[in-house]
């Protein structure tokens, strides 16, 4: 692998742990509230949204980083 190669995958896994920790951070929110007596429905609703959003980026830099073999 070259250096350049080695930056971008090194570059990617930096950024799925900064989206992974984004989404595991969105997940507690949305629990803690949930959990609260004054439910704001429409935040939750965006947060979801947010976690979502969040996700399907998280899986489009994991199939960069280890692409799916050809069968």
């Amino acid at each position: 692998m070259n250096d350049d190669a080695f930056d971008d995958v090194t570059s990617l896994q930096l950024r799925l742990a900064e989206l992974r920790d984004e989404h595991r951070d969105l997940d507690d929110a949305i629990a803690r509230l949930i959990d609260t007596p004054t439910e704001d429905q429409l935040l939750i609703r965006r947060l979801k949204k947010r976690k979502l959003a969040l996700k399907d980026r998280i899986a489009v830099i994991e199939r960069l980083i280890e692409p799916d073999e050809l069968a």
